[in-house]
């Protein structure tokens, strides 16, 4: 059997996920569709961000004292079906960045490889990480096959 995702846990400094934690649901919240819920580990309260009721797919986010760093372009990435969600994901993020300027956003051309295309943007807010917001599409590809009538 295939190994699945079923969670990440990405650490704040000590202080950090009190003080940010309601921008955190809200964001995540309005975005990306995630619930949240306060869970008791490790003797605090971590903040648990689901991706759907109906996986065990999550982010769980703890203070420690020795917590992730990413300066760089660390990321998790999240797929589409189509180019228009992942438009639409974008047009949220830069509606949620004109209300709060600690969103970020990177905008990218597509990735086209051959007949493979990307389609992807990457935000962050608040965590430690980018989420890379993407979609797959094949270049020329030809309508799907749809049924045709003839009268005849």
């Amino acid at each position: 059997m295939p190994l699945r995702f079923n969670h990440m846990e990405l650490t704040l400094p000590p202080g950090d996920l009190a003080t940010h934690r309601d921008d955190i649901t809200r964001f995540y919240g309005e975005l990306l569709g995630w619930t949240t819920s306060d869970v008791p580990i490790l003797g605090q309260v971590g903040l648990l961000l689901r991706t759907d009721a109906a996986t065990s797919q999550f982010i769980l986010v703890t203070e420690q004292r020795v917590h992730i760093d990413s300066p760089g372009y660390d990321h998790l990435g999240l797929l589409c079906e189509t180019r228009a969600e992942v438009d639409g994901y974008l047009r949220t993020a830069q509606t949620l960045q004109a209300a709060d300027d600690r969103v970020q956003i990177k905008e990218y051309e597509d990735l086209v490889n051959g007949d493979h295309v990307t389609r992807a943007f990457y935000v962050k807010f608040l965590l430690p990480i980018w989420f890379d917001i993407q979609c797959f599409e094949r270049a020329g590809a030809p309508e799907p096959d749809r049924w045709s009538y003839v009268v005849g």
